[in-house]
């Protein structure tokens, strides 16, 4: 693939991207952006489901937001370290569709997993751009930003997007998760099934009241953002 995209997100599992930045994917999406998402895992170890209705379910999220593409990696569910072979396979994705800006959970949640996706997705960003860390024929890409998005937890964001007129796109590609978000009569209860949507329901609206609008994602960075705009209003 020889197209640069706007966007690659990159999710430990099947819905991290959606919990986290779902609204901000329709909105770019019809906006004309770019989108591809990346799970690194096949979620094998989920409580509730499969990893075939998993991937189904996760397809038709995608769809939903108006994603261009969604891959997958087979890094194993509960496995992801810093290690070269991981590495290199999220190098290799970076390299393949040599997005402007990546999207990766923060590092401070309640499942290992995605803190760890975190660090793991920041260190092949690096690597990404380094001309002699060879991933075949695929030659180098600087991204121009990384930034974070929130899945559990409640962190105070660094930036918002405004998604009031997004948020029923993000609620509908949650739904699309049945197995996980709804408890099924051979499954078991687990804090996604308790009520989870709505909880990020009212998180964005947490979100969205600090700037003035009725729902917004939060995203956090690791280096100063850069204003294209009169901060003084003058």
């Amino acid at each position: 693939m020889n197209e640069k995209i706007d966007i690659l997100a990159f999710g430990a599992h099947a819905d991290d991207v959606e919990i986290g930045m779902g609204a901000s994917i329709a909105k770019w999406s019809s906006e004309g952006k770019s989108v591809v998402i990346c799970d690194l895992t096949e979620a094998e170890l989920s409580s509730n489901g499969t990893v075939a209705n998993r991937k189904k379910e996760a397809i038709d999220a995608a769809n939903l937001l108006g994603v261009k593409e969604r891959v997958s990696l087979t890094i194993p569910d509960r496995g992801l370290y810093i290690n070269n072979d991981h590495i290199q396979k999220v190098v290799e994705i970076i390299r393949t569709y040599k997005p402007s800006i990546i999207f990766a959970p923060y590092f401070e949640d309640r499942h290992p997993d995605h803190g760890n996706c975190a660090y793991l997705v920041k260190e092949a960003v690096f690597s990404a751009g380094i001309r002699k860390f060879t991933t075949g024929l695929l030659e180098a890409h600087k991204a121009k930003n990384l930034y974070y998005y929130m899945i559990n937890g409640f962190h105070k964001p660094d930036f918002v997007i405004d998604i009031t007129s997004f948020m029923e796109h993000k609620v509908a590609s949650l739904n699309a998760y049945q197995s996980q978000f709804v408890q099924m009569d051979n499954g078991v209860k687990t804090p996604l099934t308790e009520g989870y949507i709505e909880s990020v329901k009212a998180r964005e609206r947490m979100f969205g009241k600090e700037v003035g609008v009725t729902y917004g994602e939060g995203f956090k960075v690791t280096k100063p953002l850069l204003l294209n705009m009169d901060v003084l209003g003058e």
